[in-house]
């Protein structure tokens, strides 16, 4: 989308198959938007456009409130690109700075943060701390809007350093203060404590801050169609009894499973029924997925939502992979049939892994030994698979790989450098080219692996999406 003219007319035409690949600003009202914006048609002259919510936010621009930029799917270049600036924004959508700062950016990525900075501002218009931000700020939002946390947790919760960073930042994104943006939740929230913290307290992040028993409820935003029910069907096919469960009838089910996470321990929760954004079908505008987050500790809550999006693969662009694979004849049909599918990834990428290679019935028992219980459980999900440091011990190609992810020889983080993981994927010994592939395609996301189980998979017809290729071949039976 870098055509102004080609912008525009997705502007001018409401466009919502672009909503998340770039934002539009009106000079006139200050107001940036997601293309799909149904407000009255802006002048062309007044409009400037940005690669990111970031970026149009850095040049003084604040949210709009009827379509809510910061709400949209994530860009899908983040997902396809190997280099530096894709591989940046996935670990950024991880929560990388704010936890580890952007020194520790960098040093994932292999290079300076000088360097990190540079690309990135020169890309996206916005280094990484200016991107963080944004981020925190639709954090921050959501949490006002949907918990009765008091603004002192939810400042720390969402990443901030301090509750005057918080406020002065929610001013200026969403030309709101926190209690008014809190007024304008969609519904009513329990009253919340009126007591004013002290200067202890402000200066001070607490320690954790916990998410009310109910759960975070969000929507968990798709461009154009989803085929949910492939989802939820290898989903199924694949749960861990103790971690996973799966309840319901096939168009209503519910999906559970627990999380290991940087400062806790969660349960999701994520339904099959799609919603649209006009309450009809999904296929032009896209829609969302509905979800409840029930967490230890609050901070975790912009891993979890990252981590479920690369899981039900929803930052996909169906519009750009279906058009591809529509070209050839034997997927033409499928690609008719169920427009939309995706290619689901995982939630836990070192999990994901060590179950290939141990495969189910073993990691039952692995489970069974080193699964730590949940101090919530929810239904029947009540403990966490083991950690890559608990299995080191374990014979084969399963200690090797659990070895390797432990002392950190090998990453499958969203910032892995998927060719550098699959090389050393395959010099474990016993790893199978074919599990390592399966590997890169679900716990790195790659959206164009060819996994060698059929010859056509390296049919080139089908890049830069093969991974969506062997997606229909599956789900039509072909594989």
């Amino acid at each position: 989308m870098t055509d102004e003219d080609t912008r525009y007319e997705a502007v001018r035409s409401r466009d919502a198959r672009f909503d998340g690949e770039f934002f539009f600003a009106v000079e006139t009202t200050g107001i940036y938007c997601r293309p799909s914006c149904p407000a009255v048609t802006p002048k062309r002259h007044n409009v400037r456009y940005y690669a990111t919510a970031a970026a149009a936010q850095g040049s003084g621009f604040r949210a709009c409130r009827r379509c809510r930029p910061d709400a949209v799917p994530g860009s899908a270049d983040w997902n396809v690109r190997a280099d530096v600036v894709g591989r940046a924004m996935r670990l950024i959508g991880d929560g990388i700075v704010d936890r580890e700062g952007v020194g520790g950016l960098a040093t994932r990525l292999g290079y300076s943060a000088r360097q990190v900075q540079r690309q990135l501002t020169a890309e996206l218009g916005a280094g990484p701390v200016a991107l963080a931000r944004a981020q925190r700020a639709h954090t921050a939002r959501v949490l006002l809007q949907t918990t009765p946390l008091p603004v002192t947790e939810i400042a720390f919760a969402a990443g901030f350093a301090s509750v005057r960073q918080f406020n002065d930042t929610i001013r200026e994104v969403y030309a709101r203060t926190p209690t008014q943006l809190r007024a304008e939740a969609p519904d009513k929230r329990p009253p919340v404590s009126r007591h004013r913290p002290s200067k202890e307290a402000l200066r001070a992040p607490p320690s954790f801050a916990v998410a009310p028993a109910a759960g975070i409820p969000l929507r968990l935003a798709h461009r154009g169609a989803y085929q949910a029910g492939p989802v939820f069907d290898l989903l199924g096919s694949e749960l861990l009894d103790g971690v996973e469960e799966l309840n319901g009838l096939p168009g209503a089910r519910t999906f559970r499973r627990a999380l290991r996470l940087p400062y806790g321990t969660g349960v999701v929760r994520v339904d099959e029924t799609t919603h649209d954004q006009s309450g009809a079908q999904a296929e032009n505008r896209g829609g969302w997925l509905d979800a409840r987050l029930q967490l230890t500790d609050l901070r975790d809550l912009t891993t979890v939502v990252g981590r479920l999006r690369r899981l039900f693969d929803l930052d996909a662009d169906p519009y750009a992979i279906d058009e591809r694979l529509a070209l050839d004849p034997r997927l033409a049909p499928l690609v008719a049939a169920r427009p939309g599918l995706r290619s689901p990834g995982a939630a836990d990428p070192d999990e994901l892994a060590l179950r290939l290679v141990a495969g189910p019935a073993e990691a039952v028992r692995l489970v069974e030994r080193y699964g730590k219980r949940l101090d919530a459980p929810s239904g029947s999900v009540d403990r966490l698979f083991p950690a890559p440091g608990e299995l080191a011990d374990e014979p084969g190609t399963l200690g090797a790989l659990a070895r390797a992810l432990h002392i950190g020889a090998l990453r499958l983080d969203p910032g892995a450098d998927r060719d550098d993981a699959e090389a050393a994927l395959r010099a474990l010994p016993g790893m199978s080219p074919r599990t390592a592939a399966l590997i890169r395609l679900r716990a790195l996301g790659d959206p164009d692996v060819g996994v060698p189980e059929d010859d056509s998979m390296t049919d080139d017809a089908w890049r830069p999406w093969r991974s969506y290729a062997r997606q229909h071949l599956i789900v039509e039976g072909q594989l």
